[in-house]
């Protein structure tokens, strides 16, 4: 532990997320001088590992804040919104990666490649967007300061780990009883997810679009700075165990030929373009698992619309796409950016 670094609690600290942030501020060598783990009553007693020392899981209905600086936190987001004021009022700044308190106008939503400066307008509260809109934005960010978005139309390809550990399980049973010509359980998806896609995540709402679909076109939005950006999103569950994926169309203001907008990417922060069609060399959910960056490949001229490209997005969910995310968020904290 480092005696000068805050007091860290992670709440949520047993599930995949949890877990991951743990990994990722030991990874980063996150200044901690103490850390304290939080989840339900169920977990409550287990032990985790941190920098070499097991560190007791607590109930987070009876958490004491007092004396913690900093909380990470990725539970649900009806938890969240009844922690994490009592958090606040303790002295502690929250980085929440629930659904809870992205869309509230007093919350900065925050991706450090796009928004770093929003991280400082706080009032205690900062959202960590959906896993699908962070991997997004770090593309569409470059591409618009170089060329102006105009449309913006994503499928995603969403592994199950973005579910929780229980679906990830639900995945391998259902492979393993298929396979093994056996009868297959289904609890965590509303059908099998084995050897099939779900186009649906989330409950649907009255225009017919999923939660998931909605929370990507409004948090790209806010943390674009681009409330009237045209979007559409398509969400899409697939059996793959980790690693988001996204197609993606982009229409922009000015002329983007693929070169250029390869150009741009290249050099943008938290992106590396992967791009080799004569050595079939293109962004995969195997290659981006348990790495940091955004891969991006496929890069190709949109001939549907006058200034349009296309692109094949993919990054680790539970890294960029929530507890890395979380940790650069806390850097910039750390820093006083």
């Amino acid at each position: 532990m480092d005696s000068t670094g805050p007091v860290v609690a992670v709440v949520g600290a047993t599930g995949v997320v949890g877990r991951e942030f743990l990994h990722v501020l030991e990874e980063r060598r996150f200044p901690v001088s103490e850390v304290r783990l939080y989840a339900s009553g169920r977990s409550a007693g287990e032990s985790l590992v941190f920098r070499s020392r097991e560190v007791v899981v607590q109930n987070l209905a009876q958490a004491d804040f007092d004396g913690v600086d900093l909380v990470l936190s990725s539970p649900g987001a009806s938890v969240s919104r009844e922690f994490a004021p009592r958090a606040v009022a303790a002295g502690a700044v929250v980085v929440d990666n629930s659904s809870a308190f992205r869309m509230d106008p007093d919350v900065p939503l925050v991706v450090p490649e796009v928004n770093p400066e929003a991280a400082r307008s706080h009032h205690g509260v900062i959202a960590n967007p959906n896993c699908s809109t962070i991997q997004l934005v770090v593309v569409l960010w470059p591409i618009h300061r170089a060329f102006g978005l105009k449309r913006v139309v994503v499928s995603t390809y969403q592994a199950v780990s973005g579910a929780g550990r229980k679906a990830m399980e639900e995945l391998m049973s259902q492979c393993v009883a298929l396979l093994n010509q056996r009868p297959l359980r289904i609890e965590r998806f509303p059908h099998q997810i084995a050897f099939n896609v779900l186009p649906q995540i989330d409950v649907f709402e009255e225009d017919g679009s999923t939660r998931e679909e909605a929370k990507v076109v409004r948090e790209s939005r806010k943390i674009l700075g681009l409330p009237d950006l045209r979007i559409a999103a398509t969400a899409v569950r697939v059996p793959v165990m980790n690693g988001h994926a996204e197609s993606v169309n982009v229409e922009t203001e000015r002329p983007c030929p693929p070169e250029a907008v390869r150009e741009v990417l290249s050099a943008a922060p938290g992106v590396v373009v992967h791009d080799d069609p004569a050595e079939l060399a293109y962004p995969m959910p195997l290659l981006a698992s348990g790495r940091d960056e955004v891969f991006v490949g496929r890069i190709r001229k949109d001939g549907s619309v006058e200034n349009g490209v296309a692109l094949w997005v993919c990054a680790d969910n539970l890294r960029k796409g929530a507890a890395l995310n979380a940790v650069q968020i806390a850097e910039l904290l750390e820093r006083g950016s």
